[in-house]
């Protein structure tokens, strides 16, 4: 096995998760947009930068690699929705049925996040990236990072309390839900 290839294995699952996610849940194109991200890094391993972050640069190519597909897809009028594979993603959770729900739940308002918060609260909270790393996959500036993960969090909050509209308030009946 060539170095690089040994190097980018232990990222891969990583980046299946930030692939799963980002594309709601379809894990067939998720797939696809890790093995199109991992073809890309081993064909110009020669252009990385020794001194530079592995991981930060296996995100990036990924980050634009699907953007790159959705301005495709845009182009060709397809519209990307929660598919039916977050619903089957409930056969999977361990528990009773208020869990199945919540995740249900928890799942359904990450998706319906605009995609600049999702992918930011995608790298910060999930896959543990700082903020200065989480910029340079994003190719924005901290400030932006800072930025939508507050008002991704804070809209989190919002969808799962039940407020649809974005105003304050909670579940009928019931006391609003902390995020951790």
């Amino acid at each position: 096995m060539p170095l690089g290839a040994a190097l980018i294995e232990t990222h891969i699952p990583g980046l299946r998760r930030f692939a799963f996610a980002l594309l709601r849940g379809d894990s067939e194109h998720a797939d696809d947009l890790v093995q199109d991200c991992l073809e890309r890094a081993l064909s110009r391993w020669h252009l990385r930068r020794p001194e530079g972050d592995l991981r930060s640069w296996l995100y990036t190519i990924l980050y634009h690699r699907f953007l790159s597909d959705q301005q495709r897809r845009k182009r060709r009028g397809m519209h990307g929705e929660l598919t039916e594979a977050v619903e089957a993603e409930l056969l999977c959770v361990k528990g009773g049925q208020d869990e199945a729900l919540e995740h249900r739940d928890l799942l359904r308002a990450f998706a319906a996040l605009p995609q600049d918060q999702r992918s930011v609260l995608l790298l910060v909270a999930i896959e543990d990236l700082s903020y200065d790393e989480a910029a340079r996959v994003l190719g924005i500036p901290i400030g932006t990072v800072m930025s939508r993960l507050s008002r991704g969090r804070e809209r989190l909050r919002q969808l799962l309390d039940g407020d649809a509209e974005g105003h304050a308030g909670s579940r009928q009946g019931q006391p609003p839900r902390t995020a951790t």
